[in-house]
């Protein structure tokens, strides 16, 4: 099967990831979307326990939970060590070798990759879809696709998808002062957030 793989700390998780995983299921053919709610990100600071994670998994869960191919994956759901996109990449493709993944991530992310680490590792085991902005950043695009093709070996897709000025830092911020956070994640994780009282300013000052 053709597996997408979407990666982050989905805290919380919000419509526009939830957007890029549904423009490249459709565009790209796949069969199925498998979400990785990573448990200890090295490039943030985090001192979350598992309480934390587990509220960003079953957020996720909420998510997706009406899609039949969008699948959570918990490969990465752990806070004991640190998750890396080559180490996760190597090891899915070990577990599963019938499937043929493809690494989802945004445009900074495509400029930035070089500075992940092993990010070598990362080419051979999997096709790059690479969410393109806009059209006045697409000739950018295609120059870093062509020279990290010609480079390592690259194999990337530039995937054409909605790019909403919508972060889960604004979601978090909204929320800890009590501000409607609707249309920005689905109900389910809405109703989620409120009912669990999360991001509220009380909460973290706990």
């Amino acid at each position: 099967m053709k597996i997408g793989i979407m990666g982050g700390t989905f805290d919380p998780i919000h419509i526009g990831h939830l957007l890029l995983a549904q423009f490249a299921y459709e565009e790209c053919a796949l069969d199925e979307i498998w979400f990785l709610p990573n448990g200890n990100p090295p490039h943030k600071q985090t001192k979350e326990g598992q309480d934390a994670l587990a509220h960003r998994v079953e957020m996720v869960r909420l998510a997706i939970d009406d899609v039949p191919y969008f699948k959570l994956c918990l490969h990465e759901s752990r806070i004991n060590r640190h998750s890396y996109t080559y180490k996760t990449m190597q090891e899915l493709n070990a577990l599963y070798p019938e499937n043929e993944f493809y690494f989802i991530l945004g445009a900074d992310s495509l400029f930035a990759i070089e500075e992940w680490r092993n990010f070598r590792e990362i080419f051979p085991s999997c096709i790059i879809l690479a969410a393109v902005r806009d059209d006045k950043d697409a000739d950018d695009m295609k120059m870093q696709t062509v020279y990290l093709e010609q480079e390592y070996n690259a194999r990337i897709s530039l995937l054409k998808a909605p790019q909403l000025e919508i972060s889960s830092t604004t979601i978090r911020e909204r929320a800890e002062k009590g501000l409607s956070i609707h249309y920005m994640v689905p109900d389910s994780v809405a109703d989620y957030i409120e009912k669990n009282h999360l991001y509220h300013a009380k909460d973290k000052k706990q």
